[in-house]
């Protein structure tokens, strides 16, 4: 039996409290990681480090909201309704656009270039192999106990998976032939993937209010 299969035939409980274990594994690791890219970005003048530090940030708070629902959800009492989470989780995948974006800009008018780092590419090589497995987790569990808040916030992991691709990318291409000016292409590109995700996002919130 395929393993969505078998997600599919958990009760709702059960799902709902595998979810719950998989937002405190998403909330440890992300604050590992927002922590070690700001450190290694201010460390190695790096602002591609700071601004996937940033987005780390931000994906902490929408794993913390995630969790909260869902606690809420497993011990049989609502902290907030589902439709104030799924607005906190949109809003917080649409401000991954304005912090990628304005780092970006900052980096061209200042002439900042991204720099090789050590523990930034230890980070991204991370975020690499843990980001799928959190995405594909909350994925199938959102999907299957009807949870929308749980389904955009693996959006999100999704997409820290891409900049983490991109961040290591032109971490180890500057740190190794020292082309400064694929940290842009590698930029405009998950700029691009963010602003699609956000408004798939904010599509979903619209249909769950109109079914409601």
């Amino acid at each position: 039996m395929k393993t969505n299969e078998r997600i599919a035939q958990l009760d709702v409980g059960v799902l709902l409290r595998r979810g719950l274990l998989v937002e405190y594994a998403s909330l440890g690791w992300m604050t590992v990681e927002a922590l070690a890219a700001i450190v290694a970005g201010f460390s190695s003048g790096s602002l591609a480090l700071m601004a996937f530090g940033g987005d780390s940030f931000v994906e902490l708070l929408s794993s913390y909201a995630v969790a909260r629902f869902l606690r809420g959800a497993v011990n049989g009492r609502t902290v907030e309704s589902n439709e104030r989470v799924e607005k906190i989780t949109a809003f917080l995948l649409f401000a991954l656009i304005p912090i990628i974006g304005a780092g970006a800009l900052y980096s061209y008018f200042s002439g900042i270039e991204a720099e090789g780092s050590p523990i930034g590419i230890v980070v991204a090589s991370s975020a690499l192999v843990i980001m799928p497995l959190l995405w594909y987790e909350k994925k199938e569990i959102g999907r299957a106990a009807n949870c929308l808040p749980l389904t955009i916030d693996a959006v999100e992991s999704v997409t820290c998976f891409l900049m983490s691709m991109a961040l290591l990318t032109s971490l180890a291409i500057n740190y190794l032939w020292k082309i400064s000016w694929i940290d842009y292409v590698a930029t405009a590109i998950i700029l691009a993937f963010v602003t699609k995700e956000g408004l798939e996002a904010i599509s979903q919130l619209k249909q769950s209010q109109s079914l409601s």
